[in-house]
């Protein structure tokens, strides 16, 4: 086989097998992508758990705040008193301000890193719910394929489900309904043991 033949094969075939493909109309109207990024934060835990990090934030924020003016009214009077304070003075204060300011600064960073995990973890657990939902939508018979947006580099919006998949997850009750479906198997698990004895 030559070596324009073997590139028509590799690429070529494929790549023509996958117009095909889309150009079927059957399996352009079962295919379909979610925005994941927009769908965790407007499902209903997504926006309760948006306002409790606001919250969070908010009130870590006010003591970061007062921290920072505290260490402003130092800066301030150092540089007022500086020139009637003698060198081991000055280099004491120095030292104490450039303390209280890495310490400051330390608490921002433990506070950003604390913000980002708890994030990280709302993310995921509605994630992990939101899977479900779209394996019922796909194993519905309604879509034979569905993708997130940001693996595609372009699509037509009305392939865009996301709409519905919050519609969906919300209808479920989305924690709410995992959290009932986990109590209905320990339910379960529990009245099989009793027969079992």
């Amino acid at each position: 086989m030559s070596f324009d033949k073997r590139l028509i094969s590799t690429i070529a075939l494929p790549f023509a097998l996958a117009c095909l493909l889309f150009s079927n109309s059957a399996f352009a109207d079962n295919f379909a992508y979610v925005d994941l990024q927009r769908a965790v934060f407007e499902v209903n835990d997504g926006k309760a758990a948006k306002a409790r990090l606001e919250a969070m934030k908010k009130q870590r924020q006010g003591a970061l705040d007062k921290k920072q003016e505290e260490l402003k009214k130092l800066q301030e009077s150092l540089e007022k008193q500086a020139d009637f304070m003698s060198d081991d003075v000055k280099a004491k204060k120095g030292a104490e301000f450039r303390q209280k300011l890495g310490e400051l600064q330390q608490t921002y960073a433990t506070l950003q890193r604390e913000l980002g995990g708890e994030e990280m973890k709302i993310q995921q657990k509605i994630l992990g719910q939101m899977g479900e939902v779209l394996k019922a939508m796909g194993e519905g018979g309604r879509y034979t394929m569905i993708v997130r947006k940001d693996a595609l580099l372009w699509a037509p919006p009305h392939l865009d489900i996301t709409n519905e998949l919050i519609r969906r997850y919300n209808n479920q009750g989305g924690s709410k309904s995992s959290a009932i479906k986990s109590k209905k198997k320990s339910k379960k698990r529990s009245k099989l043991k009793a027969k079992k004895k």
